[in-house]
């Protein structure tokens, strides 16, 4: 079903160590708007999903989980020369103490990934609303962490996360369109 290449979809740099920048991406790691979470949740409404729309779940899911690299490349990247004493400034003390600096699926207070961040009604234009409100979320999320940053060579990376999750939304959005067309062609039998 995939092929994976050894590659970051887009490249991740940062200018310094910054352990509090990486403590505001852990959101998108494993917060409820995360970049997990919505691989998860399109991956998963697929299968209530008509033909015609199936597709574009699954390739936006498997893209999530590209973004999910590179938001765990930052984090690491952010943290790898940081001190105990700098970890425990960030307020990353919890996480360092359960973790030292493996990545956990947690979001940005340290409240643990949970399968009730995935949606799914069974309804396909429901689904499709909720995915398209989750893209916005991650969208709003990505912005405010820019705004938040002063690390120019992160903020490039950021800036492209942000960027697809309006795609995202726009093609959900057809997908919606799609299907309203369809449930309103009389069937004739």
């Amino acid at each position: 079903m995939w092929i994976y290449e050894k590659k970051l979809q887009y490249p991740v740099r940062v200018s310094t160590c910054n352990p509090r920048l990486a403590k505001y991406l852990i959101e998108q790691y494993g917060g409820a708007d995360g970049e997990l979470a919505a691989a998860l949740r399109y991956l998963n409404q697929r299968y209530t999903l008509p033909p015609k729309v199936i597709g574009l779940l699954n390739d936006i899911g498997t893209e999530e989980l590209a973004h999910l690299e590179m938001i765990a490349t930052m984090v690491y990247k952010l943290t790898k020369d940081a001190t105990p004493e700098q970890l425990k400034e960030a307020g990353l003390e919890p996480h360092y103490i359960d973790h030292e600096r493996a990545l956990f699926y947690h979001n940005a207070a340290g409240v643990p990934f949970t399968a009730t961040y995935i949606q799914a009604k069974g309804d396909p234009i429901t689904d499709l609303y909720e995915d398209i409100a989750a893209e916005e979320k991650a969208r709003a999320t990505y912005q405010w962490i820019i705004n938040m940053s002063d690390d120019p060579d992160l903020n490039d990376g950021l800036r492209f996360l942000r960027e697809r999750e309006i795609i995202h939304a726009q093609r959900f959005r057809e997908a919606v369109e799609i299907l309203k067309e369809e449930r309103n062609h009389k069937k004739v039998f």
